[in-house]
């Protein structure tokens, strides 16, 4: 949804077969299947490079780099302290018209085979890595406060089982507003989710219906303080802005009322428009206008001002928190720290390998039976040969010791609080002060990077135009 960095292989594939969510566009579900779910704290390699959006996720980056092998093993061992687990669902009762994610809606037939197959692949998954602990697990989509009463707390006993939770690992879940009541908020905090992600967009009626979101601004309100009250204290509100007809005014009106609700943590994203999409289309036929991106600017600024006001720590480009409550499974990704991601689209990084996983929710169920039907035992390294006789996994790239180091600098750039390079560089092997020394003093020069002994930040002037500093390490 915003306009930050994006970098992503050029793997396309058209097996999808579902029901198409928008009939009248007829290339719709064969796009890249790189596109999976951002805002779900996916991959940020998720699209073309210069088709990013994050919606608070970047990727977790390679396995291992400490001793740079060519061919990491895919083991507990490999993993080092922990990795993190994200799990799509694919599933929506409504697609909004500027989503282009790994979404469906119409599909609900397909919930209980996807939820089998589901289990299936991270009971899989845990033999092959060894049980490896899981630090951080993040339900994204889609809409996974629409599965049934139920999917989620068994989708993490199977994670339980599957893996090794870390005591305290933090467990969110992305939902819609108008999802929510007391019971199942309940419930969840039961099951042991401990944080809830909540898709609020706006707080003005007008642009939620623009958006084509189910709820409205007195709903999101209220399941902000139903899931309080049941016992959520961390809880993300999720705002976007730069969308078309909106104004500064409605912009202050919905941040202070938001603010004022004093969530543990709020992240803020800029509209993308992107090409395939309902809004994309509306606007190329002028039936939109054209976002405005000096009034997004002014809006990105007032936030950052109110915020700020407001005691809330601006630690990563789009994401403000209360003190201790930043986001943890986003943080092992901007850390460029391993991951697997698990369900139709989803994106892992283990072993020296980005993969990920067929688009398709039917192909992707038919795959994850016929793997585990064969019994696949724990690799050694893992290698491509190893990846292709992975059933789900649509498509992958090796990630070269270079692009891990680009990465890791384009990645930790994003927290504001800065990237040590000390550390990055032991535990990458490589020492990127001295790799990248040109480009550091460059950008010191032109004032987009301030540095204090190791460590190096965004200067507030570059903020928003993060991408000239990134693509500096990309040369």
């Amino acid at each position: 949804m915003s306009s930050n960095l994006n970098l992503g292989a050029g793997y396309s594939q058209s097996l999808r077969q579902e029901q198409n969510p928008y009939p009248e566009q007829n290339p719709y579900l064969e796009q890249n299947p790189l596109m999976v779910s951002l805002s779900n704290h996916d991959s940020p390699f998720s699209s073309s490079f210069n088709q990013h959006r994050m919606s608070g996720a970047v990727n977790a980056g390679n396995l291992a780099y400490a001793s740079a092998p060519s061919t990491p093993a895919l083991t507990g061992d490999a993993v080092g302290d922990s990795i993190s687990l994200y799990i799509h669902v694919p599933f929506c009762q409504t697609k909004c018209p500027y989503c282009d994610f790994n979404t469906y809606q119409g599909i609900e037939s397909l919930m209980p085979p996807y939820l089998e197959a589901l289990a299936v692949e991270l009971t899989t998954w845990g033999r092959l890595l060894e049980r490896p602990e899981v630090g951080t697990v993040f339900f994204g989509g889609g809409t996974p406060s629409y599965l049934p009463d139920g999917a989620i707390g068994d989708i993490l006993a199977a994670s339980g089982t599957a893996f090794r939770l870390r005591p305290g690992a933090e467990v969110t879940i992305e939902a819609n507003p108008g999802d929510l009541d007391a019971d199942k908020a309940g419930r969840w905090l039961d099951q042991g989710v401990n944080r809830l992600s909540l898709g609020v967009q706006s707080l003005d009626n007008g642009l939620l219906a623009l958006l084509g979101r189910r709820h409205n601004a007195d709903q999101a309100i209220a399941a902000f303080r139903t899931v309080g009250k049941a016992g959520f204290a961390n809880v993300n509100l999720d705002l976007m802005y730069g969308l078309p007809h909106q104004t500064l005014a409605q912009w202050k009106d919905t941040l202070q009322r938001l603010a004022a609700l004093s969530p543990a943590h709020i992240s803020l994203y800029c509209l993308t428009l992107e090409e395939g999409t309902p809004l994309h289309r509306w606007v190329e036929q002028g039936k939109l206008p054209q976002p405005d991106p000096d009034l997004a600017a002014d809006m990105y600024h007032y936030a950052r001002e109110l915020l700020a006001a407001g005691g809330y720590h601006h630690y990563e480009i789009s994401n403000w928190s209360r003190p201790g409550l930043a986001s943890r499974h986003n943080l092992a990704y901007w850390q460029n720290r391993p991951y697997l991601g698990v369900g139709p689209g989803a994106h892992s990084c283990l072993g020296g390998y980005r993969f990920w996983d067929l688009d398709s929710p039917r192909a992707y169920v038919a795959a994850v039976k016929e793997w585990a039907d064969t019994a696949p035992q724990p690799p050694a390294p893992l290698t491509a040969a190893g990846l292709e006789k992975v059933g789900p996994v649509g498509g992958y790239e090796s990630i070269s010791p270079d692009l891990a180091a680009a990465e890791t600098m384009f990645l930790g750039l994003r927290l504001l609080d800065g990237l040590d390079l000390a550390q990055a560089s032991a535990r990458l092997g490589i020492d990127l002060a001295a790799k990248y020394q040109p480009q550091i003093e460059e950008l010191l020069a032109l004032e987009l990077l301030e540095r204090q002994g190791q460590v190096i930040r965004l200067s507030q002037a570059a903020y928003l135009i993060a991408n000239q500093v990134f693509t500096r390490f990309l040369d």
